[in-house]
């Protein structure tokens, strides 16, 4: 997967991240993940693509997968916790 993929993935998690119900039980610990999402894109400037300055440090893609699969893993733990109408 490319970096520009991966940012594009991760920014989509994060707007999914921000969309869990406050009455969920996986809410608060999705906002935390969701908060160092955004600190590791921000971190590598690409939050700001017109940024002028060069980015601190280069994207560190370990760590945003392994931040990514932790929010995945929020994102569906909080799906079970929808219930069933049929």
């Amino acid at each position: 997967m490319s970096e520009q993929q991966l940012v594009a993935d991760a920014l989509l998690l994060v707007q999914r991240l921000e969309r869990l119900s406050a009455d969920s039980l996986w809410a608060r610990r999705a906002s935390g993940c969701r908060g160092a999402l955004l600190k590791a894109l921000d971190e590598a400037g690409v939050l700001e693509p017109g940024r002028a300055e060069t980015p601190a440090q280069p994207l560190d893609a370990e760590r945003l997968r392994w931040l990514m699969q932790f929010g995945y893993t929020m994102l569906e733990k909080a799906a079970r916790e929808i219930p069933y109408r049929p």
